[in-house]
């Protein structure tokens, strides 16, 4: 079930809400996993880690570097891919009675899945892999009186407790998860549905992104959107155009800039972290 946050009062119900006119900004949608924290390479991780336990003979790195082609994507658009590219089906259909599932791809989800929880189980780790760039923005936007909104493809267990380790449960008016539309990222489901909770018109957020899938999600629902490239998306936003060049963010010194350009703040709103 979606979720909001305390003292959730939507902009167009506050006539007082000065913000207002075509274009501009009123909310953030953050993405989760590559945005706000790289919990996209502990997922690579453990697709990898359980592609070897299906068939010990891989290469684990070699499976946790084409992760990077799946990023962004539902969790069964990159089993199913990793397990057509690195042939894992049958290995997988042999686990699918004593994981008491009916498809190859959800047993090698539910290998996944619990080496992930392994991964997760120490905060440390995740605390080492947050983003402080994006989270500053957070902070910033939130100090600004914008409403904010997280849009991620994963599920909901797995993002509360990323979220409750980094300590940002509370920074969202509302929450939207994996769980609240039929049609995940790169569908504009998601997008669509945290802009008409927050009440407001698409055109009026700015989303933060880290894949092409979820700059597509939020292109096709009508936001505006800037792309923060990591390790595993930045050569994809090179290779193609789905977002102008001005609007990819490779160096995290520049998010501020370009936030400042979007939303017309005056030039210290945003600090650079």
């Amino acid at each position: 079930m979606l979720e909001r946050g305390k003292g959730f009062v939507r902009h167009s119900d506050n006539p007082q809400d000065p913000r207002r006119g075509p274009g501009v900004i009123r909310a953030f949608v953050f993405d989760l996993d590559g945005t706000l924290v790289e919990t996209e390479k502990l997922k690579a991780i453990s697709y990898a880690r359980a592609a070897t336990e299906l068939h010990p003979d891989l290469d684990e790195h070699e499976v946790e570097a084409a992760f990077a082609d799946f990023v962004g994507l539902s969790r069964q658009e990159v089993a199913v891919g990793l397990m057509r590219r690195f042939g894992l089906e049958d290995a997988a259909r042999a686990r699918m009675d004593e994981s008491g599932v009916e498809k190859p791809w959800q047993a090698y989800v539910r290998i996944r899945l619990r080496i992930y929880e392994e991964l997760l189980s120490d905060p440390h780790r995740v605390l080492s892999v947050r983003y402080p760039h994006n989270l500053a923005l957070l902070s910033d936007v939130r100090r600004q009186d914008y409403l904010t909104a997280l849009a991620t493809q994963s599920h909901r267990e797995e993002a509360l407790r990323v979220l409750e380790i980094l300590g940002i449960r509370d920074e969202f008016d509302v929450i939207a998860t994996r769980e609240d539309v039929e049609h995940g990222k790169p569908a504009p489901e998601m997008h669509l549905l945290v802009a008409r909770e927050l009440g407001v018109e698409p055109g009026e957020c700015l989303a933060i992104e880290d894949s092409p899938a979820g700059i597509e999600a939020a292109l096709a629902a009508g936001a505006q959107a800037i792309a923060v490239t990591t390790d595993l998306t930045r050569q994809r936003f090179r290779d193609s155009d789905v977002l102008v060049r001005s609007h990819v963010v490779d160096d995290p010194q520049d998010l501020p800039v370009l936030v400042r350009q979007l939303t017309g703040q005056e030039p210290d709103q945003f600090a650079s972290d």
